[in-house]
């Protein structure tokens, strides 16, 4: 448990020592790690690996920084077109099932002739205009 506790501190930190690190194995084969070679037994030096360079940090108003920020900017913009369209659609479907309700005498042009819906066609067109509301609108 020494020893992997021992190993982890290493392998997680070698940034924090600058003395080479020593790896033997005893009689007992039991693996040691040491900042001093071991007297009469061969060991491994184990390489430190180099840090990761730190990478520059974009400009303000430029770079990755400021293409996200246009991209986050157009992104909303459009949010804000469709849900300004989503309640124009609502508002009118709402008043469309309103005169559909209350008026029971409709008249529709089709192809420039004027026609009155008869009540079937009227409560076929309220149950769509519903429908499209609890689709579309909350």
């Amino acid at each position: 448990m020494r020893t992997l506790l021992l190993t982890l501190l290493i392998g997680l930190s070698p940034w924090c020592s600058a003395a080479q690190i020593y790896k033997w194995v005893d009689a007992q084969g039991v693996t040691h790690f040491d900042a001093q070679p071991p007297q009469g037994q061969p060991s491994t030096t184990l390489q430190r690996p180099s840090s990761p360079t730190p990478k520059a940090a974009p400009m303000p108003g430029g770079g990755v920084l400021g293409d996200q920020k246009a991209i986050d900017a157009k992104v909303k913009k459009q949010v804000a077109e469709q849900q300004a369209q989503l309640k124009a659609f609502c508002e009118q479907a709402r008043t469309n099932l309103a005169q559909l309700q209350n008026n029971p005498r409709l008249r529709e042009e089709v192809e420039g002739d004027v026609r009155r819906l008869d009540d079937t066609q009227r409560q076929e067109r309220i149950v769509e205009a519903q429908k499209q509301i609890a689709e579309n609108c909350s």
